[in-house]
């Protein structure tokens, strides 16, 4: 039963936990030999919080009293990405120059979980300060895939999302900047939402710099998961001043739209090259749609190809965090920075003139957008170029052209620069037997219509169900 309670997504956990049928201490305690099992192979979690079992005894305590009003969550374990900050729990950013640091409170994201019923349960594994593709770092390590323990997870938020995968978490928190919530659920065959820019709030996660790309939202096993956690932690808090939109979204995914949804698909061009398999994925997922009773074509947005987002995100982004960077590091031995910080500290700066040009491009991405959202509900494309590679690659070979290891994040950026909501749901396999996401997106604010796309696909996906053989 055990391995059962492991891969029940946290829905279903939360049922089971509200009527009896187990308790959360079986559930935590499930969990916690599932990451005393096959940690070490993994690498995915970097503290377990001592006092998950006994919040869980809590939990339990409650449903016995006949408590009324259990949170949608109650007593089912989460975890949450090493960036997030909790109270009480080591929350050390992925550097030894955080080595030990224990915050006073949490972040928002995390006490919405908790007042939702939710446990924590254990933090994971990310790159040095989030600033990376690959889940590693000099104080924690590096993670690895569960699917194959040679191949990456991804980062930044690639310790979640192994986590996750390999039946360790029920449900998570991650962040992202270009990739890093939707990237690693690619590759790790989860899900994953990236809302609007400012849906949840960044407050008590670092870093934030810079601030108008970071995105935070939740890692799952199903679309009801995500769209469960989802509802749980959007909304204002008052503090971060990105996220000032009242909560009226609507996350369900159980509503079937009143009219048929327009949804268009794409490839190329616009996004780089892509794997020929990443590319079937995706013609895989339009025309599940299109059986499902979607109107779905073929579509091109000249946006993309006249200004390639990726090239326009490292132009910005390079002067906007390299000042954090400096204060964090200066005075810190070398031996305490990695490669990581290194690379971007010895960046040069961008001359001010391709900054500006770097800025109009991203506004002529979003009135790109704009248009395109004005004649479809939604885009189906992929969510990284590839499957899953090796660790600590320098260059991809794509459909035969050899690019940097930066175009990893080619697909996912336009969104980022943006702030378009997307979201990354698994739909295919490689020839070897690595997860293949797709990703769907939706105009600013429509959280809702990609949640309902992607339960069309999770019903008819080829791969749901699977499990890393782990």
């Amino acid at each position: 039963m055990s391995l059962d309670l492991r891969y029940s997504d946290a829905t279903a956990l939360a049922e089971l936990i509200r009527t009896g049928k187990v308790s959360a201490v079986e559930v935590m305690q499930a969990h916690l030999d599932r990451i005393n099992s096959l940690n070490s192979q993994l690498n995915a979690i970097v503290t377990v919080d001592k006092n998950a079992l006994e919040n869980a005894k809590a939990a339990d305590a409650a449903v016995k009293s006949g408590k009324q009003n259990l949170g949608p969550l109650h007593g089912v374990p989460f975890t949450a990405k090493d960036s997030i900050d909790t109270a009480g729990v080591a929350t050390q950013r992925g550097s030894p120059i955080f080595e030990g640091r224990v915050p006073s409170s949490d972040a928002v994201t995390i006490a919405r979980m908790k007042a939702a019923g939710a446990i924590l349960l254990a933090k994971t594994n990310l790159p040095e300060f989030s600033y990376a593709c690959e889940s590693e770092n000099l104080l924690t390590g590096r993670t690895n895939n569960p699917w194959n323990l040679d191949r990456t997870p991804g980062g930044s938020s690639g310790g979640e999302s192994a986590a996750i995968a390999a039946g360790l978490s029920p449900i998570g928190l991650g962040t992202d900047l270009c990739i890093s919530l939707r990237g690693p659920s690619a590759i790790t065959g989860i899900m994953a939402l990236k809302p609007t820019h400012g849906r949840v709030p960044m407050t008590g996660i670092w870093p934030r710099e810079p601030r108008r790309f970071w995105h935070t939202g939740p890692m799952a096993r199903s679309v009801r998961d995500l769209a469960l956690a989802y509802s749980v932690v959007a909304g204002p808090d008052g503090q971060d001043a990105f996220s000032s939109l009242g909560a009226n979204y609507d996350a369900g995914v159980g509503a079937t739209p009143k009219r048929q949804l327009k949804v268009g698909w794409l490839v190329e061009p616009g996004f780089g090259a892509i794997d020929p398999e990443v590319g079937s994925t995706v013609r895989a997922a339009a025309e599940a749609l299109k059986a499902a009773g979607c109107d779905v074509e073929s579509v091109r947005i000249p946006a993309l190809e006249k200004d390639f987002a990726l090239d326009v995100f490292l132009l910005i982004h390079v002067n906007e965090m390299k000042p954090g960077m400096i204060e964090v590091t200066k005075g810190q031995p070398e031996e305490k920075i990695f490669k990581n910080a290194r690379g971007m500290l010895n960046t040069p700066d961008t001359p001010m003139a391709d900054f500006v040009d770097a800025e109009q491009a991203i506004e002529r991405l979003k009135d790109g957008f704009a248009a395109y959202f004005q004649k479809y509900d939604a885009l189906v494309c992929p969510v990284i170029p590839v499957p899953s590679h090796g660790h600590a690659i320098e260059e991809l070979t794509i459909d035969g052209q050899t690019v940097s290891n930066v175009n990893i994040c080619s697909t996912t950026t336009p969104f980022t620069v943006t702030g378009l909501p997307g979201l990354s749901i698994p739909f295919g396999s490689s020839h070897d037997g690595m997860p293949i996401g797709v990703q769907l997106v939706s105009s600013w604010y429509a959280e809702s219509t990609i949640l309902h796309l992607a339960s069309v696909l999770e019903k008819v996906s080829p791969v749901k169900g699977f499990h890393p053989n782990i």
